[in-house]
């Protein structure tokens, strides 16, 4: 199959051409014509499968069928609401690289930056809007945005937004625009609270499953490298050196663990930088232009980053420490293996981590290859100590559990998942 067949514009054709996709993914081929007929979706798909493409083509579509009448200001009539900063920077990136042909205007609003450029751009008039929750609810309060033409909505990364909290602010968003639009939810689990909240919204939704749930990409070779707590560090230099790996993104559970780990590849002769929630969303960009740029041969990242980096043929992924939450170890590999590509995802292991590893491999229904790398052998007679879980101290079980938030309960803090400064809600250290 072909995008000639999904019945796209030319004009649209032409722009995928130019970003060098000929064929269309599974949930492309899917959702982008049940989006032209007008019908609500609840589409499933994990990290890496297309589905930015797969609403921003049919929406970029048919907005542009209906062009604002000459005279009229433009009003915000598409509503992509995601849960981080990147996340939300990416998909605009590619409303603009997909729209560039079509007298579309577009805007994405977050938190962590200044709000008074972002309220010149909507003065200006936008047709479609990327968002995080809470600026947007910022600009509302401002009466900086006017969401009452607003036609489609569409939540990304549905699981994600519950999981940090922004159940109350997307409710409050609702409340905000016409009953009567399409409706929009992408999401890469379908818990009973997804489904409840789409319950409350979607109007006989068609539904899209395209991969099996927590199934990591088929294209991401696995393996476990098991290795001394103290020893990570060396193993992880000398594996991107005598390798000669060029572009790297590790991931550690701590924002401090980060930028430690980024001095010391830096101080080993292998430029890197760090991307995490304490950074200002201006050090966040240039870390990840830097990265992207060959700059920096390493990015060291926090979970915060894992559903909203998007690196095109990124070849490998380390977890230099293995998440608490075993999810949130298909999200972080499935930064590789994209858009049909291979890639390659290495665990350093410790003893500490035993049972986080037990997790993982219970999760993904599998046992993941271990190899030993002659010269760093695990001392035996080192302990087991306790890994912080985030909020509730330590737990002594490795952190199989993340601790239980109730459907439409608090809200995270703004500077790190990109909503709102100054709000207030419960900090996760592993963050």
């Amino acid at each position: 199959m072909s995008f000639d067949t999904l019945g796209l514009s030319a004009e649209l054709r032409r722009a995928v051409a130019e970003q060098g996709y000929t064929e269309p993914t599974p949930v492309q081929q899917q959702a982008i014509p049940a989006i032209l007929e007008g019908a609500d979706l609840m589409a499933r798909a994990q990290t890496g499968t297309g589905k930015t493409a797969g609403f921003t083509l049919p929406l970029l579509q048919k907005l542009s069928a209906r062009p604002i009448a000459t005279g009229h200001r433009r009003a915000v009539r598409a509503l992509i609401l995601t849960p981080t900063r990147e996340l939300a920077a990416q998909v605009q990136e590619s409303v603009v690289s997909y729209g560039k042909h079509l007298p579309l205007r577009s805007a994405v609003i977050f938190g962590g930056v200044k709000i008074n450029p972002q309220i010149m751009k909507l003065r200006a008039g936008v047709d479609i809007l990327v968002a995080t929750p809470g600026r947007l609810l910022d600009h509302s309060r401002q009466k900086t945005v006017d969401l009452s033409k607003v036609e489609f909505l569409v939540l990304d990364e549905a699981d994600r937004m519950l999981d940090m909290g922004f159940i109350h602010d997307i409710k409050k968003i609702m409340a905000l625009m016409p009953k009567q639009r399409q409706n929009l939810l992408f999401s890469a689990t379908f818990s009973d609270e997804i489904k409840k909240l789409a319950a409350g919204f979607l109007k006989a939704p068609k539904l899209i499953e395209i991969a099996r749930h927590n199934t990591p990409s088929e294209l991401v070779s696995q393996i476990v490298h098991p290795v001394d707590r103290e020893r990570k560090r060396a193993l992880l230099s000398w594996m991107i050196g005598s390798k000669n790996w060029q572009q790297v993104l590790v991931f550690t559970r701590t924002k401090h663990a980060a930028n430690r780990l980024s001095k010391q590849l830096s101080q080993d002769g292998i430029p890197a930088t760090a991307i995490h929630g304490n950074k200002t969303q201006g050090a966040r960009t240039r870390a990840l232009a830097e990265f992207k740029a060959g700059k920096a041969r390493v990015l060291v990242a926090t979970d915060i980053a894992a559903r909203g980096l998007d690196i095109h043929q990124l070849p490998h992924v380390v977890n230099f420490e293995l998440p608490n939450v075993p999810e949130d170890y298909v999200h972080r590999i499935g930064r590789t293996g994209r858009a049909g590509m291979s890639g390659e995802a290495v665990s350093l292991v410790c003893v500490d981590e035993h049972q986080h590893l037990k997790n993982i491999e219970r999760l993904v229904r599998r046992d993941l290859p271990k190899i030993v790398i002659p010269g760093y052998e695990v001392d035996t007679s080192i302990k087991a100590e306790l890994i912080p879980n985030g909020r509730n101290g330590v737990n002594p079980r490795g952190g199989a559990n993340r601790p239980k938030r109730r459907f439409g309960s608090g809200r995270p803090s703004d500077n790190r998942y990109g909503a709102r400064s100054g709000s207030s809600g419960p900090s996760r250290q592993y963050r």
